[in-house]
């Protein structure tokens, strides 16, 4: 069982097949602040309606947290990069999708950002390691 925190939740993984959703989010001002949280929503609420199993979990990662150190680099991540990764044992896969969200903050068409992120999901939980 792998357990995630973010935040003060906890979410639990039992699934070993199992791809996170790294949302990679800074520490911003007010307004900006608000963007960076609908976009997180958006993102868990297609998350939790699409892959209700379980087999894909979100993750917020903050930028300035210590702990998350390792991941921003390892990913080079910066505000409101999302990542999808994929582990078994000490093999990982990873894939960045930050285009198409940077598309969707662009022409705001949720129904097109669905669809091209739950096929980037659905492609990617069918890759090998």
């Amino acid at each position: 069982m792998i357990a995630l925190l973010a935040g003060t939740t906890v979410f639990a993984q039992t699934n070993k097949k199992g791809i996170e959703v790294l949302y990679f989010k800074a520490n911003l001002a007010c307004c900006k602040a608000k963007a960076c949280n609908a976009l997180e929503a958006d993102i868990e609420a297609m998350i939790q309606k699409n892959f209700p199993d379980g087999n894909v979990v979100f993750k917020e990662v903050k930028l300035a947290e210590d702990t998350n150190k390792v991941l921003v680099e390892k990913y080079k991540a910066q505000s409101q990069t999302v990542v999808l990764v994929k582990k078994k044992g000490k093999k990982e896969l990873s894939n960045d999708v930050s285009d198409i969200v940077k598309q969707y903050l662009i022409d705001k068409n949720k129904e097109q950002f669905e669809t091209a992120f739950v096929e980037k999901i659905n492609t990617f939980k069918k890759l090998k390691k």
